[in-house]
């Protein structure tokens, strides 16, 4: 049954089906052709022959089908007119077009992770597949300029190619050489979905339901993988608090104002019990002790009564396996309440150098010295958090707090 819409309602669809299924799109494409960046060429003609075809026939009933579709017509008709391409033209010529399926997902963020990138292109370059992030927002996240992030996708693709990756599922063996990637990209792909990066929206749902998904998939592959688990838990915990994120106006909410009657218990419950599991075999990870952590805020009556000197000692653990600045932060959070705001601020203070250009640094900071009664020190380092800030919800709250409201 086709829908007909304005060339406005038409962009809103193309970016929807975009971010929802770009990643089994360019899987299965990838798949068929051995090249992800033909795939990527031939999927973004068939968007732009979507506007003119959409717009006098009517959207499609299964828009992510019409464009794989679309996409394996003009990828086989750049082929037969490539001398380079003109084998792989002949063997596929007759091969009707290739339908994306949930495997398409995984079987593209293996090849992307594959072992002769290194990590940092591995887990940039899906991101870039997978979520469909631009080019601004992978480097935004990598702290890096967005010509350096452009020079690193083109480089891994490049090696990709030359090394023949295929886009399949790898063999169950070569699945340990590659996760620390592969679960690094679908936590990252949740935290973009959880809280943006860009300044046009707050969250993507869509986004974050689709990490959740990935991770969930993940586990149940790799159910004797307990870094699997404890990724898959960590997601669940955060995800069971994401209707209370957010205001009737669009407002971020903090964990210690958020009403915890509306959290989801079920899944709550559900990451818990994944979590013992995973703990059970003895082989503590990062993602366990960040999802231990999430664990103990979702079992808190209230913010206030929450296990500080528990959650401050997990996270010294979580630094001897993950000796990370953005770490130590987190921790310094919890020594306020454990210990007392002062010791938190000397902790803080010691981040400078390293977590200068952070905008989490500053906010955190000014909270603390806001507890201290130190107000227009605290102004001040609200002013550089706002500064650095991106997301629309985080920069309406930095506002509020200079403005002297909550």
């Amino acid at each position: 049954m086709l829908q007909t819409h304005r060339v406005g309602d038409l962009r809103e669809i193309l970016d929807r089906v975009w971010r929802t299924d770009a990643a089994s799109m360019l899987g299965v494409l990838s798949r068929r052709l051995g090249d992800l960046d033909r795939a990527e060429e031939a999927l973004q003609d068939a968007v732009s022959q979507a506007m003119t075809s959409w717009a006098a026939d009517g959207v499609p009933a299964n828009p992510a089908g019409w464009l794989v579709t679309a996409a394996w017509r003009k990828a086989l008709d750049r082929l037969r007119r490539e001398a380079t391409g003109r084998d792989r033209f002949a063997a596929l010529a007759h091969t009707p077009a290739p339908a994306p399926t949930g495997d398409d997902r995984l079987a593209l963020i293996f090849a992307c992770c594959h072992p002769s990138l290194p990590q940092p292109s591995q887990v940039a370059l899906t991101l870039h597949a997978v979520s469909g992030l631009s080019t601004e927002e992978i480097a935004a996240g990598f702290l890096v300029p967005t010509a350096t992030m452009a020079q690193r996708l083109v480089r891994a693709k490049r090696q990709l190619r030359a090394r023949g990756v295929r886009f399949e599922l790898p063999e169950p063996e070569a699945y340990g050489e590659r996760l620390p990637a592969v679960l690094a990209t679908v936590y990252l792909v949740f935290n973009e979905g959880y809280l943006a990066s860009s300044r046009q929206a707050p969250h993507r749902r869509e986004l974050a339901r689709e990490a959740l998904d990935l991770a969930r998939e993940l586990a149940r592959l790799m159910p004797n993988e307990p870094e699997v688990a404890g990724l898959a838990a960590l997601l669940e915990l955060h995800e069971a608090r994401s209707a209370t994120r957010f205001d009737g106006w669009g407002r971020l909410v903090l964990l210690a104002d958020q009403d915890r009657r509306q959290w989801d218990r079920q899944m709550i419950d559900s990451a818990l019990a994944r979590l013992r599991r995973a703990a059970a075999r003895n082989a503590p990870g990062p993602y366990q002790l960040q999802a231990a952590i999430a664990a103990l805020h979702a079992l808190a009556p209230s913010y206030d009564q929450t296990d500080w000197v528990a959650i401050r000692g997990l996270y010294d653990r979580l630094y001897e396996l993950q000796p990370s600045p953005v770490v130590l932060l987190s921790r310094a959070v919890a020594t306020r309440y454990a210990v007392d705001p002062a010791t938190a601020l000397s902790e803080v203070d010691a981040l400078a150098d390293r977590l200068a250009g952070y905008r989490l640094l500053h906010a955190t900071r000014a909270e603390i010295l806001r507890a201290l009664g130190r107000r227009e020190e605290a102004a001040e380092a609200t002013r550089r958090a706002l500064a650095l800030a991106t997301n629309p919800a985080e920069r309406e709250l930095l506002a509020r707090r200079l403005a002297g409201t909550r």
